[in-house]
């Protein structure tokens, strides 16, 4: 938990402190080969809709991009070290900048030779992937869960440029959400992604941890915690509750973000 105590200090002396960002630690596994993946729908991304929403680490080039690649490359190295597949990234509170954050991690991820991902959207409360990405909005995983449609159906091979990466989109919000993580379903769901995508990191998108009870549900089938946490969104006891419901869940990385809504510009960095 020595992230969070890092994240705690930073939020303390977050008022005086300049526009920057704080990290901690991380995991994940890349099991090469296998069986064939679940065939998938192509669909190809438009890089100036990622850009406008702040996804910008679908390319090589600008600062903030650069940053997503540090992070994606002490994570990845976590991961491997520990031979974890499922990485789920969560917040304390909302604003705080956590799907912003899924999705560029992904993206980054997806630039890698041979490092294949996925990215789905479990925050069944408010599931926003498919408009950060420009996705169509039908369907998705609580079709999979009520068992409308099936996995391969539901899940997209999002494409920009020459990387490619699989995303599981959400759809509407469910008013029950917190009864869908703790399901039999959701069980099975997980199972079949880790045994179809078995090649492939997975980044769970999930809603803010204190808002309700899905995000400490769903934790025991999780594999490390990406916690995300905003500069005057997240308070010191809004780390330290959280602190208290990760006591048995690895902490891949803390990363503090500031956001600020009156530039166009995503600032992003690590103290």
């Amino acid at each position: 938990m020595d992230s969070i105590k890092q994240a705690i200090e930073l939020a303390r002396g977050a008022s005086t402190a300049p526009r920057q960002t704080a990290s901690a630690n991380f995991r994940t596994s890349l099991p090469q080969g296998g069986a064939p993946e679940a065939p998938v729908r192509d669909m190809r991304l438009d890089p100036n809709h990622l850009d406008a929403n702040r996804i910008v680490a679908h390319g090589a080039s600008g600062q903030s991009g650069r940053y997503y690649d540090m992070l994606r490359t002490q994570v990845l190295q976590e991961m491997d070290k520990n031979s974890w597949q499922f990485l789920a990234v969560t917040s304390p509170t909302a604003g705080c900048g956590k799907t912003v954050t899924a999705c560029n991690l992904a993206m980054s991820i997806a630039r890698l030779p041979e490092r294949p991902v996925m990215l789905v959207d479990l925050d069944l409360r408010k599931p926003t992937i498919a408009n950060y990405l420009g996705l169509d909005g039908t369907g998705g995983v609580l079709n999979v869960l009520e068992g409308r449609t099936s996995l391969s159906s539901a899940a997209l091979q999002a494409r920009v440029g020459p990387n490619s990466l699989v995303v599981l989109p959400g759809s509407v919000p469910s008013p029950n959400a917190s009864e869908w993580m703790a399901s039999q379903a959701m069980a099975m769901l997980l199972e079949a992604i880790k045994r179809d995508f078995r090649s492939r990191i997975v980044i769970f998108d999930l809603p803010p941890m204190l808002l309700a009870d899905d995000v400490i549900s769903i934790l025991p089938r999780m594999d490390a915690m990406l916690l995300i946490a905003g500069v005057g969104s997240t308070s010191v006891a809004d780390l330290k509750e959280c602190q208290k419901h990760l006591q048995g869940t690895p902490v891949a990385r803390v990363v503090v973000n500031k956001v600020t809504e009156t530039t166009d510009s995503y600032c992003y960095g690590y103290y």
